[in-house]
């Protein structure tokens, strides 16, 4: 009698244990399902491959993803973990450090979808000794990840670099988004000479996302604040965040000064803006990919109705917006224009799904065109863009929509050129570490 006293507990948890795993296994094969079906197959982002082999099933990497249970990214099939909804992976990371086995590997661009990325040790330096990267150059677009980055890369430049003399820089950081502003507080805080240098404001590529847009869903720690207890944060809850460290720290941000070169200068690097040079030991690049716009390359395209990014979707009200793009800052845009009262808004993309884009706007653009505020054109590309139309092929066949404004969001062109003329390596992932 006594051993049933044990036992019975035991089989109670037991069969709890297995009920909830054949309910996670239901789950987890009907969103696969789902996924296959509707083409959402290409991450956005880095994103985990599992070792079927190693795997064992005990499901630590689902519990450890903070997209959980908003949306099912990874889940159970066969008794082993698997990516069950791709393009609802933004690279958090967290299953891997979760994985007892060392089952995951965390990935860039898939055997369909290349990632064009600079060469960069894990501690952060290129091929050019002295140069470093951090932030979303490198691949890690997650603001708390970035942050994070910035960080660790000042800690290494620390560790492995010399201390600037004779008026020369420990470190010279280029931009102040996420990754930047990160650098100069850790730069700060140890105590380096350095300089920050940003092309427009702090906040850098945060400072350019539209009015409202959610920015962060998850804290972050930065260096002489600690952890940052913000979580569905918009931009304008960030930087005026940010804003308020710069003035209680003392961190300085050299904004509107642009970085025209980077040369071999001795021991180190002569720095080139458009305000003048700087000498110095180290350079953190923290800029982002998206400075240069990938254009469509149609006739039209210079009138001064397109435009590469949207600051304010209430400046469209009542005019007919065209938006082409199939990522996030696409269908952001189109869902803003469209909710802010434009006469119509029309999205245009090539593909046969948004196959990068987030879960939650890819439900506010169904919300969107089921409140016919918004009208979507898959396998669709503009051809021309006149005064007051523009040209499209949707499907095989020829389109003229009334319009008034184009904002093309087709995503941005690795600074290729300039990474190159530092002597930096850039090479081309196909679902590799």
């Amino acid at each position: 009698m006594n051993y049933l006293l044990y036992l019975a507990p035991l089989a109670i948890f037991l069969a709890w244990y297995l009920a909830s795993r054949q309910k996670l296994e239901r789950a987890s094969i009907v969103a696969h399902r789902e996924t296959h079906e509707a083409g959402l197959t290409e991450p956005a982002s880095i994103h985990p491959i599992i070792d079927q082999a190693r795997c064992i099933g005990c499901g630590s990497c689902i519990a450890a993803c903070p997209e959980m249970p908003q949306h099912a990214v990874l889940g159970l099939i066969n008794g082993k973990a698997e990516l069950v909804s791709p393009t609802s992976c933004i690279g958090h990371g967290a299953c891997r450090a979760a994985c007892p086995t060392d089952s995951i590997t965390l990935v860039f661009g898939t055997a369909r979808r290349g990632v064009d990325l600079p060469v960069v040790s894990p501690w952060f330096e290129t091929n050019v000794p002295g140069v470093y990267i951090a932030g979303e150059l490198g691949g890690m677009g997650l603001i708390r990840n970035a942050v994070e980055q910035g960080r660790q890369a000042v800690e290494q430049i620390v560790a492995r670099r010399p201390r600037g003399t004779g008026g020369r820089l420990d470190v010279v950081i280029v931009g102040a988004g996420p990754a930047g502003f990160s650098a100069s507080l850790a730069a700060l805080d140890k105590k380096l000479k350095y300089a920050t240098l940003e092309q427009e404001s702090l906040g850098g590529c945060v400072f350019q996302y539209p009015r409202g847009k959610i920015v962060m869903t998850q804290p972050a720690v930065l260096p002489m604040v600690g952890k940052m207890k913000m979580t569905l944060t918009t931009k304008e809850q960030l930087l005026e965040f940010w804003l308020g460290v710069q003035q209680r720290t003392g961190v300085t941000i050299r904004s509107g000064e642009r970085v025209e070169a980077i040369s071999p200068d001795g021991d180190g690097f002569l720095v080139r803006t458009t305000k003048g040079e700087l000498r110095t030991v180290s350079v953190l690049l923290a800029v982002g990919r998206r400075g240069t716009p990938r254009k469509l390359g149609v006739p039209g395209e210079d009138r001064s109705k397109v435009v590469y990014r949207l600051i304010d979707p209430e400046q469209y009200t009542g005019q007919r917006v065209l938006v082409v793009g199939g990522g996030d800052s696409a269908l952001e845009a189109a869902a803003s224009i469209a909710e802010a009262g434009a006469a119509s808004t029309t999205l245009s993309y090539r593909g046969e799904a948004f196959q990068r884009a987030k879960q939650r706007n890819r439900e506010r653009v169904d919300t969107a065109v089921k409140a016919g505020s918004l009208q979507v054109l898959l396998q669709s590309e503009v051809k021309e863009i006149d005064t007051e139309h523009v040209a499209l092929v949707h499907e095989g066949r020829g389109v003229r929509l009334p319009n008034d404004a184009v904002i093309v969001n087709a995503g941005g062109i690795l600074p290729t050129e300039f990474l190159k003329s530092v002597g930096i390596e850039v090479q081309t992932k196909w679902g590799t570490a």
